[in-house]
């Protein structure tokens, strides 16, 4: 008997619920809500449903909607997300009949009804899908290196923009190599790029330690057919400390760095980054002896006289602005060791 007149009373609601407007019914909400002691959400669930819908039974499990998506359709998903190099959803949505294909000859996993749920898939679901991954790789994708905090009122910061003539002027930069986990220790890159030339030089460190970088950053220098006058780096523990600001007061090396968390102020050496290290070591983990030998081999030979000896770059002479024109005039395309001032055969 208890249970019709809830019933009956939960119809009688659904009525005036069903009839009301905006206003009367957030006023009968109200009213329902303090009666029945429901969460508000509830409470509209409960009413918007027909007059005779039966009262939900208090403890009941409820039923809730099966997975469309397996567990092998997100792994698959996941699987070339990777290879197609971590697009976002509305791109990875729009790529991923293109890469079916490939994943056909190589995910076992991948099944006509497989297919179907990815194809199926909307980009928002793909994110959810993926958000797992997307924390593991977060520190990977978007750096893991804290600010330091010694020496920042010695160290000046750079803001005006480059205006260089004469090689010697660098901006350095470290690569991580650490894979899709930054665990333990693992090999960094130092990489190094002259302003005025492009001149490019890069060694390969285990770990970050400072004593390391200045090692490295020292390595350089003396391979480098210019005299370093001026380094600029970004504001990583691995820079600002005292090892590397008494390297640079020792050869009179002027240091400066630039502004928290403005990538744009260090321009030059993040395209390298991407150029001279990640197009040629990629994001794969590199943590062994074997591995420093081979990358450091690479780094002071072949690699070095390539892109320093055989590979043009064309540098920005002007730009000039006619209204919300812009007009931009290039230099003639010539390699870092065909730059003026520059002798590749007689380095320091």
């Amino acid at each position: 008997m208890a249970g019709e007149r809830v019933l009956d009373s939960l119809k009688m609601y659904r009525k005036r619920y069903g009839k009301g407007d905006k206003a009367g019914r957030s006023r009968l909400l109200d009213e329902f809500c303090q009666q029945t002691g429901y969460h508000r959400k509830y409470a509209i669930a409960l009413l918007g449903k027909a007059a005779d819908t039966p009262v939900p039974v208090p403890g009941a499990p409820c039923r809730r909607r099966g997975a469309t998506y397996s567990a092998g359709a997100v792994r698959v998903l996941a699987a070339v997300w990777k290879e197609a190099g971590y697009p976002w959803s509305e791109r990875l949505k729009a790529l991923l009949p293109q890469w079916l294909p490939w994943a056909r000859g190589r995910l076992p996993e991948l099944t006509p009804n497989v297919e179907a749920q990815l194809v199926k898939m909307s980009p928002r679901q793909m994110d959810r899908r993926l958000q797992k991954h997307k924390r593991r790789l977060k520190g990977r994708l978007y750096g893991r290196t804290k600010p330091g905090t010694l020496l920042k009122h010695n160290i000046p910061v750079k803001t005006d923009p480059w205006d260089v003539h004469e090689p010697g002027y660098v901006e350095i930069d470290l690569v991580s190599h650490s894979g899709p986990h930054a665990s333990g220790e693992f090999i960094y890159s130092l990489n190094l790029t002259d302003i005025h030339t492009g001149w490019n030089e890069t060694r390969a460190i285990m770990g970050k330690s400072e004593q390391r970088v200045v090692d490295a950053l020292e390595d350089i220098r003396r391979t480098l057919p210019f005299p370093l006058k001026a380094i600029d780096s970004d504001n990583g523990s691995e820079f600002i400390n005292h090892h590397l600001y008494r390297y640079c007061k020792k050869h009179h090396i002027q240091f400066t760095r630039s502004r928290p968390y403005k990538k744009d102020d260090n321009a030059h050496i993040e395209q390298k980054n991407w150029t001279h290290v990640r197009k040629l070591v990629g994001w794969d983990r590199y943590d062994t002896p074997a591995h420093l030998q081979a990358l450091q081999a690479l780094y002071r030979g072949p690699w070095s006289a390539m892109m320093n000896l055989y590979q043009p770059c064309v540098k920005l002479k002007e730009k000039v602005r006619h209204g919300s024109r812009v007009t931009r005039r290039y230099d003639r395309a010539q390699t870092p060791g065909g730059c003026g001032n520059v002798s590749a055969t007689t380095p320091l």
